[in-house]
């Protein structure tokens, strides 16, 4: 049957029906601000939000989550505003999914399918794309059902997309060696992160961290003077990237730019990342990016500090800065400090405003971490390193060998240690 010009629109994107939960407890956002996100998300995958809803419940059903009153509420609804797809803020279990779709008679995906296909779009590097497969293949190998003609999904959409999208015409035993398979190229990829780790280690690192379009990948580019593609959308990149920024003493650090965190981010996809999330865990010094037009900044700041939990990366030396304040001239900083912030500082990546003060923290806040080392050492490449890294305080030449006293990063002092002197010769 052709499809009519007037129908052009309605068949070529997805129209999608939005349900969200209040569960009547206390949660990081609220569940209005929650589906508003989860419409942003939607967007941002490529359909078209037609309706949504707020469900209350004061505890899930097993079956269909929120009983089946609600889901024939929310049938009628999606029937009515022509939805051929219906998106809940929660995830769902495998089972629930299932008989939410014979129920609904329309395809029904969760928030974490959608943030994977979101992921699945924006991976641009061979690395991300591996990463995003292996997520999505172990979020949707539980979900897999009928081991045959079902698996086809001929029809392209929200969660049917991206390195993963042929995984439904294999079967199980397949999609599971496939699994191994790139968990063992993540791992070789892994382990050559570590060694890259290993030569840059006398530099200190500096990680930014943040909710995702909270402004990181600006304050890099301005920072250092680099292009990478930064955009008003969630997850505009998700690979990330070092760049060498000098502070106001010229002293030069690593600044690592990392993947943007967001409420009920699937595990499998926190697992997948963990190699380029190590990043977080090794710095010296965590920078926490705050978005300031964001409607409740402490509700996502709450989020962020669970993940950095998870990473066992939240009781690290960290900065709390605020970003966007050009879009909000009367934001005030300081009551963030009272309120148990880190260290607070106000910036605009985008126009500059606040990021000498930032520069000059970082600075203060890694010279408290350097470790006073002596040291006698052959002139060459490692001197150089301690000249340019470090602070020398001290130095005397003789029998061809160079003594010196400096202040360094704990990561330089630690590649020092073999040239200390013997404790009789130190004078």
């Amino acid at each position: 049957m052709p499809v009519r010009p007037e129908d052009v629109d309605r068949f070529a994107r997805e129209r999608a029906y939005l349900v969200g939960v209040d569960w009547g407890r206390g949660a990081a956002l609220e569940p209005e601000e929650s589906l508003a996100e989860l419409e942003h998300l939607v967007r941002a995958a490529g359909a078209e939000v037609v309706g949504g809803v707020i469900a209350r419940r004061r505890k899930p059903e097993a079956a269909l989550l929120l009983g089946r009153g609600k889901a024939e509420e929310i049938a009628a609804e999606a029937k009515e505003t022509e939805a051929n797809l219906v998106v809940f803020d929660e995830p769902l279990t495998p089972a629930q999914q299932r008989n939410l779709e014979e129920k609904l008679d329309v395809r029904v995906i969760d928030r974490p399918t959608v943030i994977l296909d979101i992921f699945a779009q924006r991976a641009r590097t061979n690395e991300g794309r591996l990463q995003v497969e292996l997520a999505q293949l172990e979020y949707e190998l539980p979900r897999l059902r009928g081991w045959g003609g079902e698996l086809s999904r001929t029809a392209g959409g929200i969660g049917t997309r991206g390195p993963g999208e042929t995984k439904l015409e294999i079967d199980r035993r397949r999609v599971m060696r496939r699994i191994a398979t790139l968990k063992k190229k993540i791992k070789e990829i892994a382990r050559r992160r570590s060694l890259e780790r290993a030569g840059r280690a006398a530099l200190p690192l500096v990680a930014l961290v943040g909710y995702t379009n909270s402004g990181k990948t600006t304050l890099l580019n301005r920072l250092a003077g680099s292009e990478a593609y930064a955009a008003d959308v969630p997850f505009a990149t998700l690979d990330p990237f070092v760049k060498r920024v000098s502070l106001p003493s010229g002293r030069v650090v690593l600044f690592a730019d990392t993947v943007g965190l967001i409420a009920n981010l699937p595990p499998d996809l926190v697992t997948a990342f963990r190699a380029t999330l190590e990043e977080i865990k090794l710095a010296d010094l965590i920078v926490v990016l705050r978005d300031v037009t964001d409607a409740d900044v402490e509700g996502r700041a709450e989020i962020v500090e669970d993940l950095l939990a998870e990473l066992g990366a939240r009781d690290q030396q960290r900065l709390d800065v605020f970003n966007k304040i050009d879009l909000v001239p009367a934001f005030d900083v300081a009551r963030y400090g009272e309120k148990g912030f880190e260290r607070p500082v106000a910036i605009s990546a985008a126009t500059g405003e606040g990021c000498e003060r930032l520069l000059a923290t970082v600075e203060e806040i890694l010279a408290g971490e350097e470790v006073r080392v002596v040291a006698e050492l052959p002139p060459g490449a490692l001197l150089a390193e301690v000249y340019d890294r470090g602070r020398v305080l001290a130095r005397g030449d003789h029998d061809g060998r160079v003594r010196i006293v400096a202040d360094v990063s704990p990561a330089l002092a630690r590649r020092l240690a073999p040239y200390a002197p013997a404790e009789e010769d130190i004078s």
